[in-house]
């Protein structure tokens, strides 16, 4: 007898624990959205390409972020769709994205491009193209939540060298997510102003992002905190009931 109470305590406190994880994760969602993140590198984190689910997402913020919602709200039934491809450009982006935007239907649109366009194409070109991804997205589904995130870069091997060239660009490129975000009514996530406030910490940029482009795992945990942070006061709302 002692046993079996001690059992049902033991699986009570485990209900509770797991309905607290899910009260103290920000309600984003709502029950069956498909929510689909875009970009290079950062956001591909080396995603398998077939179907086993071991490996779908990567190891990015992408699969931080659909594993504490896939957890915590699973009753919702939400899809997680990475399309994130190693190298890309804006215009890589354009080339694919009929099928692997448009063709999809995402209900929730995130989007991380640029670093890759760093002394490659103007501001004006980013911006034009970015413009024009977005408004397709808009058109096909007008109910769609954007979620803009703005490149960045820390002192590296990859940027130290030009760092004042990266800085430049990548600033004016930040400037243009922001115009892009008023024009779309879409929030976007600061990475950089993390990435700063972690680097002024007593740790080496490296810590955060090992080589000034590409973010360690503690680096995407601090991305994937931030984008629910800004995600969830821009589109939040109470917990659907399931």
């Amino acid at each position: 007898m002692i046993v079996k109470v001690f059992l049902l305590i033991l699986l009570t406190l485990a209900v509770v624990s797991s309905t607290r994880g899910a009260d103290l994760l920000p309600a984003v969602f709502s029950p069956g959205e498909r929510i689909l993140f875009q970009g290079d590198s950062i956001t591909d984190g080396g995603r398998g390409r077939s179907l086993d689910p071991n490996h779908i997402l990567g190891h990015s913020y992408v699969f931080l972020i659909a594993a504490r919602y896939g957890a915590a709200y699973p009753e919702q039934h939400l899809t997680f769709l990475n399309r994130g491809i190693s190298g890309n450009r804006v215009s890589d982006l354009a080339a694919r994205w009929r099928t692997d935007t448009l063709d999809l239907k995402p209900d929730v649109l995130s989007i991380l491009i640029g670093v890759n366009d760093i002394q490659l194409v103007s501001i004006e070109g980013y911006e034009k193209d970015y413009d024009a991804l977005l408004a397709q997205a808009v058109a096909a589904n007008p109910r769609i939540k954007l979620v803009l995130c703005e490149p960045f870069i820390l002192p590296g091997a990859h940027t130290t060298p030009h760092w004042v060239e990266c800085q430049t660009t990548v600033k004016a490129m930040q400037a243009a997510v922001e115009r892009l975000a008023v024009k779309y009514h879409a929030p976007v996530v600061h990475f950089q102003r993390v990435f700063d406030a972690a680097a002024r910490r007593d740790t080496p940029a490296d810590y955060w992002i090992w080589d000034g482009i590409h973010p360690t795992y503690a680096g995407h945990q601090l991305m994937a905190d931030e984008w629910v942070r800004t995600v969830s006061a821009f589109y939040g709302k109470p917990a659907a009931k399931g």
